[in-house]
């Protein structure tokens, strides 16, 4: 059985081993590959293994002996799955591995953006501090984020790690989902424009697919009034 690997770099940089993949098959592993190799590459393999290399009609057509397509990552639009489906390869993905990491992330930025930690960091260590004429200098806005919006469209198992952060931030949430299910977590379930209208910090975690291609767009993109002037306000204080 042969096993390629198109992008190895994105799952394993070198921390990881392969020999348990090695012992299911003759193994091949590509650091990354382009799109010009990928029908090269896997032309007579059973197994894919792929990260973000696109396995669409094109490579189905000329690759007769997939078997199996493992995406190892959450998301899955990298593949044509109603197309794999037809020819009876089996095509799966990871969905939870991230869960936290992804989760943290979003609050690293809405940190950095609410606290401007980064721009004071780089204030301080020029001596606008020391040089201040107020012990708390205020040269950037500091969010409080309990009673902000927090808006999350998707509900999967990241939607809710991020909601649950936000409860415990002492936000108010707003979730926009296809499908609404009984949580424990305090929420409220509002429509798209309702979610794009209100939301003081806007978080995406839902696949990517017809409905969802292009929703941050100019048209569902609507800043909150308040939150806007508050940052005018300080914008003007800053340079004063």
């Amino acid at each position: 059985m042969k096993i390629v690997v198109l992008d190895g770099y994105a799952m394993n940089s070198g921390d990881l081993s392969w020999e348990d993949l090695k012992k299911l098959g003759e193994l091949s592993i590509y650091d990354r590959t382009p799109e010009s190799k990928v029908v090269e590459r896997i032309s007579d393999s059973e197994i894919v293994i792929t990260n973000k290399v696109v396995i669409g009609k094109e490579v189905f057509e000329k690759c007769k002996n997939i078997k199996y397509v493992g995406v190892t990552a959450t998301g899955y639009n990298v593949v044509d799955t109603n197309l794999a489906k037809e020819l009876g390869v089996i095509v799966t993905n990871v969905p939870a591995y991230s869960t936290d990491s992804v989760a943290q992330l979003v609050f690293s930025f809405i940190l950095e953006h609410s606290q401007n930690v980064s721009k004071y960091a780089k204030s301080v260590k020029s001596g606008d501090w020391v040089n201040s004429k107020d012990f708390s200098y205020q040269k950037f806005p500091i969010i409080e984020l309990a009673g902000k919006n927090l808006g999350i469209i998707g509900f999967g198992s990241i939607g809710k790690k991020v909601a649950e952060i936000g409860n415990a931030f002492g936000m108010n949430v707003l979730v926009n989902t296809r499908t609404v299910s009984k949580t424990k977590l305090d929420v409220n379930f509002v429509s798209k424009e309702e979610i794009f209208k209100s939301s003081d910090f806007l978080t995406l975690h839902c696949p990517l697919n017809d409905e969802t291609k292009e929703i941050a767009n100019e048209k569902n993109i609507k800043f909150n009034e308040k939150f806007c002037n508050f940052n005018k306000y300080w914008k003007r204080r800053a340079y004063q």
